[in-house]
């Protein structure tokens, strides 16, 4: 396992954010954090992460977020599939402490390859 969040990891274009936008096939919601997810050919994973100034006030809120959003992404990224993944961050999310944050997360990732799991079952 790398532990590194390589650019083929990434979203990087506006087209590659709007397909996700567009045609998502798997959302995983809780009041602090958005997960939209669109299945892809490229045989990994790919996250994108969107944090909005108007939910986290500081520039050390919101990287604080992307840090631990990419960490636990960089966790679960075997067991997650061909996915290109959007997260949104809510209002709230920065109000959580580290370990909250961590189990938050791990928690939607389950989720998600839950809903992944059951996605696959009804295509």
């Amino acid at each position: 396992m790398s532990l590194s969040f390589s650019r083929e990891s990434r979203l990087r274009s506006s087209s590659d954010f709007k397909q996700v936008f567009d045609t998502t096939d798997i959302k995983v919601s809780s009041r602090q954090l958005l997960i939209l997810a669109k299945a892809n050919r490229l045989g990994r994973a790919r996250l994108g992460l969107v944090v909005a100034k108007k939910n986290i006030r500081t520039a050390v809120g919101r990287n604080r977020a992307k840090r631990h959003i990419r960490e636990t992404f960089r966790l679960q990224n075997d067991e997650i599939g061909h996915l290109d993944i959007v997260v949104l961050v809510r209002k709230g999310f920065s109000d959580l402490s580290d370990s909250e944050l961590n189990q938050l997360l791990n928690q939607q990732w389950h989720r998600l390859k839950r809903r992944l799991r059951e996605w696959k079952a009804s295509a």
